[in-house]
Order: C-alpha cells, then sequence, then structure tokens
C-alpha cells in the first residue's frame, strides 16, 4: 500500500501542473485577490467644502464636518469655488464637495432653508451617498433645533434669550444614534479569508489528478500488472487514496502555513486548523473515488472533475465573502463541504475557539464518508455480472 502511495506522489511531484495548482497557484492568486479587495477595510474620504454664504450656519456646519466624530471618515478642505470643487472631484482629488449656498444661513434664520449640495463622481458612488448623508444630517439637526427654540418662544421663553435656547437645544443628543460597539470578534481581513478559499479551490483539483491518472494507469496496463500482484485490489485503492489524502494535506497545509507565516493570513488555532485540514483531505479522497466509480475513460473523468470543481467552488463562496452574499446563497454553500470548511476558517479568523470546528468536521467526515461509500457501492454494483 505504501509502496503505491509513494509510486503516485512520485509522480505528482513530477508532473509540473500538479505543482503549480497544489502549491504555487493558491498562493499567488490569495495574494492577489487580497491586494485587490485589502483596501476596502478602511474608509476615508477627503472632501471640499465651498462656502458661498459666509454665516454662522455655514461656519458650523464645517465645524460639523470637522467634529471628532468624523475625524477617521472625513478630511475637510475649503475650496474656493464650485468650479474648482467640480474639477478636483472629476480628476479624483477630493471624494466629493460640499456646496453651501448663498443666503443659507439667513434661510435658516428665517425659518426656512436651503438644500446643501453635494458634487459627487461616478467612480466615487459610496462616498457620494456618505456625504449626502452627512448634509441630510445636518439640515434635520438645524431643523431639529429651530424647532425646538420656535416652541420654546412660542410657550413664553424671552426673544432676547432665542441664541441661548438654540446653543442648548444644539447640545442636546438625537433621540436615536449609532455606536459602535465590540462585539469581541475580530475583524477578518481579505487575505485570511481568500488563503483557505483560494486553498481549497486549488486542492480541490487533486480529483482531476488523481480521477485522470487512475484511467492513464488503467490504460497503459499498469492496473493490470497490479492485480497480477500479490496483493489485494483493496490495498491498491488504499495506497491511491493515501496518496490522494496527502497531497490534499500538503497543498492545504503549505498554503496556511506560508499564507501565516509571509501574508499575515489570520487561520486560527493550529490544532483547529489541522483537523480541518486533515477532514477536507479525507473528503478529497472520496470525492476522488466518486468521479472514478462514475466515469468510464479518462476524458469522462476529468469533466465530471471539472464540473464537480466548479460546481462546488461556486456554490461554497470560495471567491465572495460568503457572509455578505444573499441569504439563499449562503443556505446553498451549506450543501458544499468546502462551504461548511470556509464557514470554519473564517470563525477561526474571527476569534472563535476550537469548538466552533467540531460540527463542521463532523459533516466534512459525514462528506467524505457518503461520497467513499457511494464510490464502492458503484463499483461493485459495475463488477457484478
Amino acid at each position: 500500500m505504501l509502496v503505491i502511495a509513494l509510486k503516485d506522489l512520485r509522480q505528482r511531484l513530477r508532473d509540473r501542473s500538479a505543482l503549480v495548482l497544489g502549491f504555487i497557484a493558491p498562493l499567488a492568486v490569495a495574494w492577489l485577490v487580497s491586494a485587490a479587495f485589502g483596501s476596502t477595510g478602511s474608509f476615508h474620504m477627503d472632501v471640499g467644502v465651498v462656502d458661498r454664504d459666509g454665516g454662522q450656519v455655514a461656519a458650523g456646519f464645517q465645524s460639523f464636518l470637522r467634529s471628532p466624530e468624523l475625524s477617521d471618515l472625513l478630511t475637510v478642505t475649503v475650496v474656493p469655488s464650485e468650479a474648482e470643487a467640480r474639477a478636483k472631484v472629476d480628476d479624483g482629488t477630493l471624494s466629493a464637495a460640499f456646496v453651501v449656498p448663498e443666503g443659507f444661513t439667513p434661510a435658516v434664520v428665517a425659518g426656512g432653508g436651503r438644500p446643501i449640495t453635494v458634487l459627487g463622481s461616478v467612480d466615487s458612488t459610496i462616498a457620494t451617498q456618505v456625504s449626502t448623508s452627512l448634509a441630510a444630517s445636518f439640515t434635520a439637526q438645524v431643523e431639529t433645533v429651530r424647532l425646538s427654540v420656535a416652541t420654546a418662544v412660542d410657550a413664553g421663553a424671552p426673544h432676547e434669550h432665542a441664541a441661548a435656547l438654540a446653543e442648548a437645544a444644539s447640545r442636546i443628543p438625537p433621540p436615536e444614534s449609532v455606536a459602535a460597539q465590540s462585539a469581541s470578534t475580530r475583524t477578518i481581513d481579505a487575505i485570511s479569508y481568500y488563503a483557505p478559499g483560494m486553498g481549497i479551490f486549488f486542492m480541490l483539483f487533486a480529483i482531476s489528478f488523481g480521477s485522470r491518472g487512475y484511467f492513464l494507469e488503467r490504460a497503459g496496463g499498469t492496473m493490470e500488472r497490479l492485480d497480477a500482484a500479490p496483493i489485494t485490489s483493496g490495498a491498491v485503492l488504499l495506497g491511491k487514496s493515501l496518496a490522494t489524502f496527502v497531497y490534499g494535506l500538503a497543498s492545504l497545509g503549505t498554503v496556511a502555513l506560508f499564507t501565516s507565516l509571509v501574508f499575515g493570513a489570520d487561520w486560527g488555532p493550529w490544532p483547529a486548523v489541522v483537523a480541518l485540514v486533515v477532514a477536507l483531505s479525507l473528503v478529497l479522497v472520496g470525492l476522488t473515488a466518486l468521479v472514478i466509480a462514475l466515469a468510464r475513460t479518462e476524458r469522462q473523468a476529468e469533466g465530471l472533475s471539472s464540473i464537480l470543481v466548479f460546481g462546488l467552488v461556486l456554490l461554497g463562496g470560495n471567491f465572495i465573502f460568503i457572509s455578505a452574499a444573499p441569504p439563499l446563497l449562503r443556505s446553498l454553500s451549506l450543501l458544499t463541504p468546502n462551504g461548511w470548511a470556509l464557514r470554519a476558517f473564517t470563525d477561526l479568523a474571527g476569534g472563535a475557539d476550537w469548538t466552533a470546528v467540531v460540527t463542521p468536521v463532523l459533516v466534512l467526515l459525514a462528506f467524505a464518508l457518503a461520497t467513499g461509500g457511494a464510490a464502492v457501492a458503484l463499483r461493485r454494483r459495475a463488477l457484478t455480472p
């Protein structure tokens, strides 16, 4: 059995495509994807303000934009004219710009109001939406203060105290607000998600190598010589399964170790990671055996492997953040072993302890038993006269 396994592993090592897909490609793709989406973890905008009013309320708007609550989100620059602000938004110097219209302060004091114009770009839709929300929030707060003062004056408060009343009303917090609160979990960066995602994706290509190699050996007469040797057919099957298992273990294990040490990917506690990698490697053995049992030729095995691999990765969420996917896709991902594994790796990277992998590991073992059992049943049925 060990001799057969070592022979298959030597063949894999001599096959450059197996080395590239199993070890080099997942590292390269994980790095590229994380580099492309890594900057999405933080968001900051450079905005401009064109003050065509020059009054107190317009100054209050600039103070609002420069408040400590927005300091991490905004960098505010005063721009002399609307034309210059538009040009800077168009060339990307500014994410968005606010134009406070002439007569803004007198209109607010008189009980009316004039809208603050937001200049945005189609290339910065999120910045435009955020800026529009900030302008609407400030306008709503101003209207709230104005109504509070008007109500107090109507109730008998002296008119000469209107300014003090307005200042007091502006300090009253809104009835509802959003506050940041820790959820006792870590934020997952892109490399910590896409490293396991790409590692599992390329690991599944071992199904094609294993099944295609089986039919090539059968076509070359190797299987007949093994059948004639003084070893059982079960030992031959176990030897080939062991080779697939070791290849999957080495492929995903190398990706986990390398991305942790070089790219700083957070895979979680290593004992839990090892349990998941071992369970996934057993699933790989079961899926390879199932493809061999279903196919009749090398070409059929290659086609079935491709359909299986791309079906699993598309449903399992290897290319997208599955937590941000629609509910239907999140549910469908649980029909795949890679979907369960990715969920477990995401939980571990988010700060969950080892118990978070207990259910996924059990599910993966069930996948391995189900596919392996189906392969054995199909093989026996095919050999039954």
